[in-house]
């Protein structure tokens, strides 16, 4: 018999990671079929041919997308053709909807079955592409409770998984131990930075978080200071801007979640990195900031009042969010040091991301995701 052929399309280091974490399972659980399409490194260690790498796609913004836009359609075609080419029995896109939607129309065209892992935010903002994800693709699979409702009133055959974090974030070793490893001294504050995943979004966020550090270190004496880097980041471009900073910053690579567990505040980016630090239990404030186009654009699709997903499950502000104007130095080092030194505010938010964290479900998401493969592929 004939190997089953899918064709998996990832943007993004969270992305890269969940998608890994699908073929892994999809792998445990017996199947055999050949997977190939576009990721980054985790993806690549899981066994899959890369046919684009998800590195060179790191934009931020309409602005950045329509300065890039011919290098992107290049990556777009590069896959289009490879699906007419090789017509998988299957392609499974996973959250990237901006590129990976129109991948889909074309398996549509195409008479190739399209599973989305992670639907695109139509709760928060183009509400309307509900439509037209309606028109191409066979079956979704979402991570929160709530998105269920809002496919089905739609007519989109869809599955609840649950978050794939729940299963992945988990540090190595207890807490202890960790900060042994890393040689944290115990007796001072320690602080995580999280400027995000691609270059656009560390270029602006990062300034603005070690800046923040070293406002705070002024305020309250020495810190330790941890800034995991994300897969999809060379350590260069950051060593050059917290090399600014009289805070000394440590950069680690390749234990995010041990990092997080040792910290006991995070400034974090908007995004994933929000429910992984809710899962942690780690208190923390979001900050993020874009161009002033991409911000004006941006402000008039949204259609909820708070960007950080950890905001948006909780269905209220928990944890507090510094935005565009808002994120200066000082706020942000205002908020950490709040986080640091008023032990009831930490406790209460605390309280609040357990709360989150629950309402992510019970685990097993990526298996949950491996058999919606296996019995579309059955199918």
């Amino acid at each position: 018999m004939t190997r089953k052929q899918i064709l998996i399309s990832a943007g993004e280091a969270s992305g890269d990671l969940h998608a890994a974490n699908l073929v892994r399972a999809y792998a445990a659980r017996g199947g055999e079929a050949g997977f190939f399409g576009m990721g980054g490194p985790r993806l690549a260690g899981a066994g899959v041919e890369l046919l684009v790498d998800c590195r060179e796609l790191g934009f931020i913004g309409f602005v950045d997308v329509v300065i890039h836009y011919r290098k992107i359609l290049r990556e777009l075609d590069r896959l289009r053709d490879a699906l007419a080419a090789r017509r998988p029995d299957l392609l499974v896109l996973v959250d990237y909807p901006g590129f990976n939607m129109k991948l889909a129309h074309c398996a549509k065209g195409l008479g190739i079955p399209v599973l989305y892992y992670i639907s695109p935010q139509i709760w928060a903002w183009r509400p309307h592409r509900i439509h037209e994800i309606a028109a191409v693709v066979d079956l979704m699979a979402v991570l929160f409770p709530f998105e269920v409702d809002l496919y089905r009133r739609a007519g989109v055959p869809v599955r609840f998984v649950g978050h794939p974090l729940v299963d992945e974030v988990v540090p190595g070793r207890a807490r202890g131990e960790i900060r042994e490893q890393l040689g944290i001294d115990p007796g001072r504050p320690c602080v995580g930075l999280l400027p995000g995943s691609r270059p656009g979004e560390v270029s602006r966020i990062l300034p603005i978080l070690a800046a923040a550090a070293q406002r705070l270190e002024d305020d309250i004496g020495p810190l330790t200071c941890l800034l995991p880097l994300a897969p999809t980041l060379e350590r260069g471009p950051l060593e050059r801007i917290t090399a600014r900073s009289r805070t000394s910053i440590r950069i680690v690579e390749g234990r995010t979640y041990d990092a997080l567990e040792c910290c006991d505040a995070v400034a974090t980016s908007s995004g994933t990195a929000t429910l992984e630090t809710a899962l942690l239990g780690v208190p923390m404030t979001i900050v993020y900031r874009v161009g002033r186009l991409n911000y004006y654009l941006m402000k008039r699709l949204l259609t909820v009042d708070d960007i950080g997903l950890v905001n948006i499950v909780a269905g209220r502000r928990v944890v507090s969010e510094f935005v565009q104007h808002d994120a200066r130095p000082q706020a942000v080092a205002a908020e950490l040091r709040r986080l640091l030194t008023d032990a009831d505010y930490a406790s209460r938010m605390r309280a609040d991301l357990a709360e989150v964290a629950r309402r992510l479900g019970d685990g097993g998401a990526s298996a949950n995701a491996a058999a919606l493969v296996a019995e579309m592929l059955r199918e």
